[in-house]
């Protein structure tokens, strides 16, 4: 499984089952459906969950933590393909 360094930039994207981790400096963003059926393909998709969740929690207590933020809006660029 890919490896999320989470905060460090605006390109990681990663999937886990149907659910799509992307990753921000200011968030990681979490979306869509993700089955954590009772077997062993339930097991793995728990387990990578467990993981980004743990490196998330990980780099979040390693700093100075203001009570809240501001989310940063993404840059709009012009649709190159109209």
């Amino acid at each position: 499984m890919a490896h999320l360094h989470p905060f460090q930039n605006e390109a990681d994207s990663l999937m886990v089952d149907d659910l799509t981790v992307e990753n921000r400096l200011d968030r990681v963003s979490l979306y869509g459906t993700l089955q954590i059926t009772r077997d062993k393909a339930g097991l793995k998709h728990a387990q990578a969950l467990k993981a980004i969740i743990d490196a998330v929690v990980s780099t979040l207590k390693a700093q100075a933590l203001p009570d809240h933020i501001g989310i940063i809006a993404p840059d709009e660029t012009d649709n190159p393909f109209k």
